[in-house]
């Protein structure tokens, strides 16, 4: 379904040992916003939810919502640390346009 790369698994594993609070896995959705009309959104969660798909990347789980299935499919996600700023990229093969930010798609 997704990818995270070598980067991102770095990332999120640094995330979750940070957290005050217990982490299950990490959430990645497609939600309405960002300039080009769709946008992901990450965060750590505690649990799946029960209609979750839970994609294993290595040591992290990824849940994925059951509207966001179909626009990850595919998804290769990075992690970047530049002068220009860090946090994730999304390289989206189903995305007809994405911003140059890399944070945000259309579909």
């Amino acid at each position: 379904m997704l990818t995270l790369t070598p980067s991102a698994l770095k990332a999120v594993s640094r995330f979750i040992k940070g957290s005050a609070d217990p982490v299950a896995g990490l959430r990645i959705s497609v939600t309405g916003g960002g300039c080009s009309g769709l946008q992901y959104a990450v965060a750590l969660e505690g649990a799946a939810r029960a209609d979750d798909a839970i994609v294993e990347c290595g040591p992290v789980k990824v849940f994925v919502d059951p509207a966001s299935a179909p626009m990850l499919a595919g998804v290769t996600v990075d992690f970047r640390d530049s002068m220009e700023g860090n946090g994730f990229r999304f390289e989206n093969p189903n995305a007809a346009q994405s911003c140059g930010c890399g944070k945000s798609f259309s579909a």
